[in-house]
């Protein structure tokens, strides 16, 4: 592909998440979540979805600093205080597309301050209303990274934006001659994967590596699926860009073992390092961690099923985020990399039917990275069959 100018890269990006990401219809309303450093993707972005038919674009800029004297300097009742005006725009969402934006240009912003008060600091009603549009597949949505002088120098050490360019258009196939085709052949490919897995029929998966030996069951009405999705009147579109990951919503009753994290996680404003969790009958019992553990058991703190578990999710070696060999310090990117697993919320969209009491219902969602060369994934079958998936990063089932 012959070489973009800076501005022609961005608005063939802005494209790409509004035509394939969110999948803008015509007619829609198009909301933008974004942060006040963002705002030439933002720019771009609005120009492609008004040029894909949008009736209007909203535009809602975020400001870490303005974030971090809240939770510095707020009372406790502030931390989790939902305004009216915003409970009313985010039901407006519903029936419309939705593009949010990450790289955090400080991702470290928020690591002077009290871990279990940044745990705790979370919009709840707006968790709540945005969960019960996941369950009526009311929304198409999307998100996109941006690359920025701050974002670039956690990754490099050294602000080389046109660097992570290159690594974010690699992870997104913007690099591709045909982008959209790139991508359909690449969620072909994991629909297959997925298809694969469903045939097997699971009960159960068990993960091993350094510091892992977790199993979790599954749901007999919850399958495999890549990031396809479809809203229920039908619009296809790709929440995460980049995704390289099939994954389902495990059985949140069942679940016991230990995890290691094997990446750091970038969370609320810090990172986390060294993550160790304790399971057992389906949640979580014990945080530890090299660095920012309050966080993390502020957040399991903040609602009675956060300490459960809602997503397991599978990837390989041939992740072109994994290829890159980078650490993103952002978990769109970092959790596309490798296995994960999410304690928190479920995910509707896997479900035949109601989901039933088997997933896991929370204002909270987190992924944390659990794979490697060194992870063993197996499948467990009802009569106690065991099924090799993944050894050494490489997918061990028929394509």
């Amino acid at each position: 592909m012959a070489a973009l100018t800076p501005d022609d890269r961005l608005a063939r990006y802005a494209e790409l998440a509004v035509r394939v990401g969110a999948n803008v219809q015509d007619g829609q309303t198009v909301f933008l979540l974004t942060q006040v450093t963002h705002a030439p993707l933002a720019r771009a972005l609005a120009h492609a979805a008004y040029k894909a038919g949008a009736r209007y674009v909203d535009v809602q800029y975020r400001d870490q600093h303005v974030r971090k004297a809240m939770i510095e300097l707020g009372p406790d009742e502030t931390l989790t205080y939902t305004p009216d005006w915003l409970k009313t725009l985010t039901h407006a969402m519903e029936g419309n597309a939705l593009i949010a934006t990450t790289g955090d240009p400080e991702p470290e912003l928020l690591a002077d301050l009290d871990g279990e008060r940044v745990g705790r600091a979370q919009m709840k009603e707006i968790s709540e209303i945005v969960r019960e549009q996941m369950v009526a597949r009311s929304v198409n949505w999307t998100g996109v990274a941006f690359p920025s002088e701050g974002w670039a120098a956690k990754v490099f050490g050294e602000p080389d934006v046109e660097r992570l360019w290159e690594a974010v258009a690699f992870c997104t196939r913007l690099d591709e001659d045909d982008p959209v085709g790139a991508w359909r052949a690449h969620t072909a490919r994991l629909e297959s994967r997925a298809a694969r897995l469903n045939e097997l029929k699971l009960d159960a998966v068990h993960y091993s590596g350094p510091g892992t030996d977790f199993t979790a069951g599954l749901l007999d009405n919850a399958r495999w699926m890549s990031a396809l999705f479809h809203t229920a009147a039908g619009i296809e579109y790709v929440p995460n860009m980049p995704t390289e990951e099939i994954f389902t919503t495990p059985d949140r009753r069942r679940a016991e073992g230990t995890l290691r994290s094997t990446q750091p996680l970038a969370l609320l404003g810090d990172i986390v390092e060294g993550l160790q969790l304790t399971v057992k009958d389906g949640k979580i019992v014990d945080v530890q961690a090299d660095k920012g553990a309050d966080i993390v058991r502020g957040q399991l703190a903040s609602d009675e099923r956060a300490a459960s578990f809602g997503e397991l999710a599978l990837v390989d070696g041939t992740s072109r985020v994994g290829k890159t060999g980078i650490t993103f310090f952002d978990t769109l990117f970092d959790e596309n990399a490798t296995c994960h697993i999410a304690y928190g919320f479920g995910i509707p969209e896997v479900f035949d039917g109601e989901p039933g009491e088997g997933m896991n219902v929370s204002t909270v969602h987190t992924d944390f990275m659990i794979g490697g060369p060194e992870l063993c994934v197996d499948g467990v079958t009802a009569d106690g069959k065991t099924v090799p998936i993944l050894r050494e990063d490489t997918w061990q089932l028929p394509e």
